[in-house]
């Protein structure tokens, strides 16, 4: 080979080795530079484990050197509680830990993520996980906009300013938060009152009188200092009526603008906050206890009979309603209730 013709090759390498290595610059920048935003309403630092499950995750994506950071905004810092699902599945907010039944107004399906009685413990939660009925729901949630990063059920309790409830009679007169469709209409049926509202404005409206009783998550309970308001707790125990499914969502757009490594990381994250989160949100219902008792509020539990009662006027209302009005209801209870 000539002199001219080896400059010429080694030109022509070099211009190729200099064009890979800045677009592999510019790919390194760039994947550097990107900041996800995660927000939920739950309080910071205060040892909520949906607050640390998010910052969990967090971390790890940080540490898997991947250049991808998220940043977390908690209780409702950045968005609202009712406005996270707008804003996730629009590609306005990256991440969120979010109470899906907040979203039934839009996708009226995630109604049965709180159904009345249907979890009862933690292990159908964990076996629901894996069922078609979460299938289909993740296939929902999928659909319009937002992926599952993490599973996350939580068990919930009832409080109230007047007296202890127990079974339907024990409602009739007060004035009520529930969470979601669902409970509003068992509730109702059952001869409450009903103000709606996210979790995170039960104390204010305890408070100032609007409520009298409420019904939430055994964490949220804690982490809103609800037992400053009320006479008695009603805590979850063997028969718990309320269940709520809360996942790790993240916008759909966001995930498919990064790369392989970067969703991999993302991914393997929630799957490791998911399981310490399975562990640790079993401890909240002693934690619940241990709280309220402190604070000199009476605890209880309901009994097989209360349960049964509540399950009762839930099927003769919210069940009904469910099945006769969504799309779909009636088989996506059934595949609900056939997991054993």
């Amino acid at each position: 080979m000539n002199a001219s013709r080896r400059l010429a090759r080694a030109l022509t390498l070099g211009c190729a080795l200099s064009l890979a290595g800045g677009l592999a610059l510019a790919t390194s920048s760039f994947a550097q530079d990107i900041t996800l935003r995660a927000s939920h309403q739950f309080p910071g630092g205060k040892g909520d484990p949906r607050d640390e499950m998010v910052q969990m995750i967090a971390r790890d994506v940080e540490a898997a050197n991947v250049g991808l950071k998220i940043q977390v905004f908690p209780g409702s810092s950045l968005f609202k509680a009712n406005e996270q699902w707008g804003a996730v599945t629009k590609g306005q907010l990256d991440i969120t830990s979010f109470p899906l039944d907040y979203a039934s107004g839009r996708v009226p399906q995630f109604s049965a993520t709180l159904m009345p009685g249907l979890v009862r413990n933690f292990d159908r939660a964990d076996r629901l996980n894996e069922s078609p009925f979460m299938q289909e729901i993740k296939a929902l949630i999928e659909k319009n906009g937002a992926l599952v990063i993490a599973d996350a059920w939580l068990s919930g309790a009832f409080a109230s300013k007047k007296g202890c409830i127990t079974g339907p009679d024990s409602i009739k007169g007060q004035v009520t938060r529930a969470a979601g469709p669902a409970f509003e209409q068992m509730l109702a049926a059952a001869g409450a009152s009903i103000a709606s509202m996210p979790s995170s404005e039960i104390y204010s409206g305890m408070q100032t009188g609007v409520l009298d009783a409420t019904n939430t998550s055994s964490e949220s309970f804690v982490s809103y200092r609800l037992y400053e308001q009320v006479k008695c707790l009603t805590a979850p125990g063997e028969n718990a009526i309320w269940f709520m499914y809360e996942p790790v969502l993240m916008s759909k757009q966001s995930f498919d603008r990064l790369n392989p490594a970067q969703q991999k990381a993302l991914l393997d994250a929630g799957k490791k906050a998911q399981a310490w989160f399975a562990k640790e949100v079993r401890k909240g219902d002693q934690k619940l206890i241990d709280t309220y008792k402190k604070a000199g509020v009476e605890v209880v539990e309901m009994s097989a009979a209360d349960y049964d009662a509540w399950l009762k006027v839930a099927q003769e209302s919210s069940y009904k309603n469910f099945a006769e009005k969504v799309k779909g209801g009636d088989e996506l209870i059934k595949k609900a209730l056939s997991v054993q």
